[in-house]
């Protein structure tokens, strides 16, 4: 059994600045997406892509994810609580951050993305699905340092007790994202772009790949307090990962069908 080791959130302060780990994470997330971005320019220069190409559309992704990522969270999962004191939307220092809605923004700066570069969808988002796992993995390892999010109860012999919490063993469900959705996740998708796939063959791996792993994942993370189990015993990461699922099925089998005009 181990002890979270309560990090101070704040892991540099000059003056009245503060930066927190969780600023630190994403910066971490984006600047590895940048390299990858880039390295997959030099090792696949068949997909038409530039580094500028790559820095502008991760700079749109990031707005994407801050801001989808944080209505994601109000719209989800804590909609009362921000109607009555909407100023708190604000207060992203405070943590609240929801991967559906970052996801679902994401979208949204690639499809502008998309329109102002005369690039088609797929294009974009096939050549991104293996950059995003290392941003998760970040966030997740984020989750675990700020000590939120933590498992459910267990007796395993890694569990970690969450003083913040409670004086239980805990699975450290953080640790298990970071491992499954940033690691795994990424080796997936880099082996299997690393050849020419189907268009849309590469962003369907990635919905099914996520939307499985974190359906899993949930099974050993705490639901939140504020919603707790679900219809069929099911919380809420699960039922928003079940359409991810079907959808990465559809367009993997469409993408298929398709496949006479290659992309990755």
């Amino acid at each position: 059994m181990i002890v979270h080791p309560q990090f101070d959130p704040i892991a540099l302060a000059i003056g009245p600045v503060a930066v927190r780990w969780y600023g630190l994470m994403y910066l971490a997330g984006f600047v590895a997406g940048m390299m990858l971005g880039r390295l997959r320019v030099r090792t696949r220069p068949d997909l038409g892509w530039t580094h500028k190409d790559v820095d502008d559309l991760l700079f749109y992704c990031v707005i994407g994810v801050v801001l989808g990522g944080r209505l994601g969270y109000v719209l989800f999962y804590k909609l009362g609580d921000y109607l009555q004191d909407p100023v708190r939307i604000l207060h992203v220092w405070e943590g609240g951050m929801s991967f559906h809605g970052g996801f679902l923004g994401v979208i949204i700066a690639m499809a502008v993305f998309a329109a102002r570069r005369g690039k088609t969808w797929f294009a974009i988002t096939d050549f991104l699905a293996p950059l995003v796992p290392t941003g998760l993995g970040f966030g997740r390892l984020g989750n675990y340092i700020n000590a939120e999010l933590w498992g459910r109860p267990t007796d395993v012999s890694w569990a970690v007790v969450f003083p913040n919490v409670d004086d239980l063993p805990r699975h450290p469900s953080q640790l298990y994202e970071c491992a499954l959705e940033g690691v795994v996740l990424f080796l997936i998708l880099w082996i299997f772009s690393s050849r020419r796939r189907p268009v849309g063959a590469v962003s369907g791996v990635f919905l099914i790949g996520y939307g499985v792993l974190r359906f899993l994942v949930e099974y050993t993370r705490e639901p939140d307090s504020f919603l707790g189990f679900l219809a069929m015993g099911f919380t809420m990461g699960q039922w928003l990962s079940i359409p991810m699922v079907l959808g990465g099925i559809v367009l993997l089998a469409w993408s298929y069908r398709k496949r006479g005009n290659l992309f990755s």
